[in-house]
């Protein structure tokens, strides 16, 4: 059983595959119209009843396919002009001819009654005309087949269907109770598309709000440099990439001023001396109680004192957290002090190797277990980058194949982590900011090859980023 958001993952990725969304919706129709044959037979009175979306582009396909021996009436819950989807469109003027107005049809006098009115993500209370509808189908004798799952689950009224035709697989909060018998119909998504991260990850992208103002779309701590200032720097222009509002970045004096020089968008914070120690803690905390996510790691370096006071930093920290580089090699010394913590980990194979103290696999597609094994171990999102990045959280995983060799050149791991800790700080989850950001970030290092080839910078890919999400999210807005 997969989240119900996740079945839109599914479809947009399909078609990024070249599994046109037509396709899937035919098969779906077909799928409800021959399970109607198999349990009901031929010649019924079938009355099937549409929503305005995709759903109901489901219904007009079924419809469709059981005319040819059936007495077949459509009634439409909006008007031929409110449907919302080109697809459910070009499916409704094949059927246009069975259309009959809601007042003109006896709902008590049909053999079965196909529901295809309302889709996954329902809550409350289910508007109208849609629950006049529900209620007409529940007090009718037919057999009631609903299509992907009952109209109005978790909302009320909903359909109360004798049997569900669901594709792909269950959708969330399905049982018999309130599904009836459950026949799950594979309608041909490859299972590429779920086993790879796609441009279906960006159901869960955060659209900023027309109202938002300066803060509001994230606020992003890294704390690092100290022997290398490039790396902090490149976290901040992935963070901005992703789009974030404020980017802090906290670094020991030696590198103030490198990294200031890189963006006036950064606002840096500088930490007496050379290198991260403990005695920084207190202001780093006043840092973080202004801010809601931190990335902790790049350019930090591997002195003693420094991977201390990583290690005290996390064990106070209440914020989502990257961890990344230099603070992974800090963490490995003592994996208690991620007890409770929320997060992503990213290491690259022998970072992961090192918090995991066994080998990983070198065929990229048997890393999903070691990955989910430590995921569960340690509470947080394991991001192992490499030719296929994996992502897992201790209950699922899925690879990412954007990229390409010329992304081995140093700083394109920093973009990364920054582009997760933005996500983070934007509220998505641990799991959903790592799948996005590994697609997007190897996006960006394909758009950069175009240009560049082999020869490519890690300021070259966090400079796509933003080319990456727009189009991508503009099927959302």
């Amino acid at each position: 059983m997969l989240p119900n958001k996740e079945f839109s993952v599914l479809d947009i990725n399909a078609e990024h595959l070249g599994v046109l969304t037509s396709f899937l919706m035919d098969n779906a129709g077909r799928a409800v119209a021959d399970l109607v044959t198999e349990r009901f037979g031929e010649n019924k009175r079938i009355l099937v009843v549409c929503g305005a979306g995709n759903n109901g582009g489901d219904g007009f396909v079924a419809a469709k396919h059981l005319m040819e021996r059936n007495r077949v009436q459509v009634v439409m819950a909006k008007r031929a002009d409110d449907i919302s989807t080109m697809i459910a469109r070009d499916a409704y003027e094949e059927v246009k001819d069975l259309v009959v107005a809601r007042h003109d049809v006896d709902f008590d006098k049909q053999d079965v009654i196909v529901d295809a009115l309302l889709g996954t993500g329902v809550s409350g209370s289910v508007r109208e005309p849609y629950a006049k509808l529900i209620s007409k189908i529940n007090r009718s004798p037919a057999k009631i087949v609903s299509v992907d799952v009952p109209s109005g689950l978790g909302a009320r009224p909903r359909v109360k269907p004798h049997i569900t035709v669901t594709f792909h697989d269950l959708k969330e909060g399905m049982d018999e109770k309130n599904s009836g018998d459950i026949v799950i119909a594979d309608i041909g998504i490859p299972e590429e598309a779920q086993r790879f991260v796609g441009p279906g990850e960006f159901a869960y992208y955060p659209i900023p709000s027309p109202d938002s103002h300066k803060g509001m779309n994230g606020r992003v701590l890294i704390i690092g440099g100290g022997p290398y200032s490039g790396a902090p720097a490149l976290a901040g222009f992935g963070a901005f990439g992703i789009k974030v509002d404020l980017v802090h970045i906290a670094t020991p004096e030696r590198t103030y001023l490198p990294i200031a020089s890189y963006s006036p968008n950064f606002i840096v914070h500088s930490l007496p001396g050379e290198r991260l120690i403990s005695k920084h803690l207190p202001l780093l905390k006043r840092l973080t109680d202004k801010v809601d996510a931190v990335l902790i790691g790049p350019g930090l370096g591997d002195s003693a004192e420094t991977k201390e006071a990583v290690r005290h930093y996390i064990r106070s920290c209440k914020k989502p957290m990257v961890i990344d580089a230099d603070g992974i090699a800090a963490v490995a010394e003592d994996l208690d002090v991620l007890q409770n913590k929320t997060g992503v980990v990213t290491p690259h194979s022998r970072e992961f190797e090192l918090l995991a103290r066994k080998k990983l696999p070198s065929a990229y597609e048997e890393r999903a277990k070691p990955a989910m094994d430590l995921s569960r171990r340690i509470g947080l999102t394991i991001l192992i980058k490499g030719r296929l990045d994996v992502i897992a959280d201790g209950q699922y995983w899925k690879l990412n194949r954007t990229g390409n060799a010329g992304m081995s050149v140093g700083g394109t791991g920093d973009v990364l982590a920054g582009e997760v800790a933005g996500l983070l700080s934007r509220g998505v989850a641990p799991f959903d900011a790592a799948r996005i950001a590994a697609f997007t970030n190897g996006y960006a290092g394909d758009l950069a090859y175009e240009e560049k080839g082999f020869s490519l910078l890690a300021t070259d890919v966090a400079a796509k980023v933003p080319l990456v999400i727009k189009p991508f999210i503009d099927r959302f807005l």
